[in-house]
């Protein structure tokens, strides 16, 4: 049976509001959290971007709900060592409740520290190196390491959850999917694509968990709410690998400016129409998803809770 959890946007929130949001999700009825890593919002409209970390602390103390960030990237601007440490210290504060999501990362943020962009195969090859690195961090020795492109040197988790912090691997194609299947401990992804998850599977997933992630934007005025949902989140509709390589804010914005509002209707459900937000959301336990985390754009986060609380979930989780 698919589990529905609340996607937390750092890139549109502060931290306080990112809190007070996962207190709301668990009093609807959601039964999860994803938060987002970022270093830059996608566009300035969006206006955020704590430090996942510091968010992942507080609500630790606010919620008793499990917690994913959707994604981590610990290749480049974080190394895998303090993606490591960081992970395994937001495992004891939330008693085991954490999920390290990974993901192979965007220039955008990624590239801060000055270094260069690598091509996407580089990228999965760091990320499986970084995976490695992490794991065996995970297990409580000392580690050094000396591969093709992390070093390390005595390095030990001396604050360690009772059992290694699992790491999912995000994929939004073939290749990333095989590595996911061959790496992680599940699955993340966006899309809800039968075949990518049945690749998942097929190559090595298994029975691990598929976990995907899905923007909708409630309002009373469906006009009105894909407006909000075209200025904020146009970005997710490029093409390609854009999202992977533009390197700014303002890029995105540049760009973002291409993508017709019809593109973002088709693709985000807008409004206040019941059965289009449980058809959005059943598409994914169609798809053999076994949790789907329903981010609201905007500032309506009151009312979206009330709405999913008392009209959605409730024909989800008959």
């Amino acid at each position: 049976m698919t589990g529905y959890g609340y996607f937390l946007s750092c890139e549109e929130h502060t931290p306080k509001a990112l809190v007070a949001q996962a207190r709301m999700a668990e009093q609807a009825g959601f039964t999860s959290l994803w938060i987002s890593d970022h270093f830059h919002p996608w566009t300035g409209e969006q206006g955020q971007s704590p430090l996942v970390w510091s968010v992942i602390g507080a609500v630790s103390q606010a919620v008793s709900l499990p917690v994913q960030t959707a994604v981590t990237c610990p290749t480049m601007r974080l190394n895998p060592v303090v993606t490591a440490q960081a992970a395994a210290t937001s495992a004891v504060l939330l008693e085991g409740r954490f999920r390290l999501g990974v993901g192979s990362g965007e220039a955008l943020n990624e590239h801060v520290l000055g270094d260069r962009w690598p091509q996407a195969a580089v990228r999965l090859e760091m990320l499986e190196e970084a995976v490695q690195v992490m794991r065996l961090l995970f297990e409580g020795g000392q580690v050094s390491h000396h591969g093709k492109h992390y070093t390390v040197e005595n390095a030990r988790l001396y604050t360690l959850p009772d059992a290694p912090v699992p790491i999912d691997v995000s994929a939004f194609g073939p290749a990333a999917t095989e590595l996911a299947a061959r790496i992680g401990d599940g699955l993340v992804t966006m899309a809800p694509d039968a075949d990518a998850v049945e690749r998942f599977r097929r190559g090595g997933g298994g029975q691990k968990p598929v976990l995907g992630g899905v923007k909708v934007c409630w309002g009373p005025d469906r006009e009105e709410a894909l407006e909000l949902a075209h200025r904020l989140w146009a970005v997710e509709q490029l093409p390609g690998e854009l999202n992977q390589v533009l390197p700014t804010p303002a890029h995105f914005e540049q760009a973002a400016s291409l993508v017709p509002r019809e593109r973002v209707a088709a693709s985000v459900t807008c409004g206040n129409d019941v059965d289009a937000h449980v058809g959005a959301l059943r598409a994914y336990a169609e798809a053999g998803f076994d949790r789907v985390h329903v981010q609201q754009i905007g500032p309506d986060q009151r009312g979206f809770f009330d709405f999913y609380r008392t009209e959605v979930l409730p024909q989800l989780v008959q």
